[in-house]
């Protein structure tokens, strides 16, 4: 079970979330439901969302961005730096929705992060085609993340999402990740010898 001391700070960094995200008529339901959820509902809406690893316990429970950096978690990485990972969103709003993660829990995106998801983004754009894609900095549990959302019609980081299959994700993932640089084998030269020949004498 969580303590008491997290599930409120869970709560305020949810209902910060909505706050940042959620469309005007839908803020006050949502921020009520999260503010009327007790332990149990909580932890189980962590789980479902993906926010807390199944059969984790508040001992052990570890954010799930950094159990993804750390390859706790499975992931679909599709290309990282130094500072950040970019991976396939596994619950996605449109094709090719990506998010990209700082490897260092933070409430900040540094430039190397953002890098990469201009990298990814000029990706998904050669690749796809969508009418636009949006960078959105999220904070879930205070660490921020960037999720490069491609718009076909009319998305937005608030539309359904749903459960992408492991097959589509794979296939993504070979269209979108870093391929490893080809060393080119440099052909040996030929040398041609001279055949040295003794002066003939006369």
């Amino acid at each position: 079970m969580l303590p008491q001391e997290q599930i409120t700070q869970i709560k305020n960094q949810i209902i910060r979330q909505i706050n940042s995200t959620f469309p005007e008529d839908k803020k006050q339901s949502a921020i009520q439901q999260i503010k009327s959820m007790n332990p149990e509902q909580l932890e189980e809406f962590l789980k479902q969302n993906k926010l807390m690893k199944q059969g984790a316990t508040p001992e052990t429970s570890q954010c799930i961005f950094c159990s993804i950096v750390s390859g706790q978690t499975q992931s679909y990485k599709i290309d990282e730096n130094s500072n950040a990972i970019a991976i396939l969103e596994i619950n996605p709003i449109s094709k090719a929705h990506a998010i990209v993660i700082p490897k260092k829990h933070s409430e900040k995106v540094s430039k190397k992060a953002l890098q990469l998801a201009e990298k990814i983004k000029k990706k998904i754009n050669t690749k796809f085609r969508p009418k636009n894609i949006e960078l959105i900095p999220t904070n879930l549990f205070g660490h921020q993340i960037i999720n490069i959302l491609p718009v076909y019609t009319d998305e937005t980081i608030n539309s359904e999402k749903h459960q992408a299959k492991p097959e589509e994700l794979e296939k993504l993932k070979k269209q979108l990740e870093k391929k490893p640089k080809l060393i080119k084998k440099s052909k040996p030269k030929k040398i041609k010898e001279k055949l040295w020949l003794p002066r003939r004498i006369p």
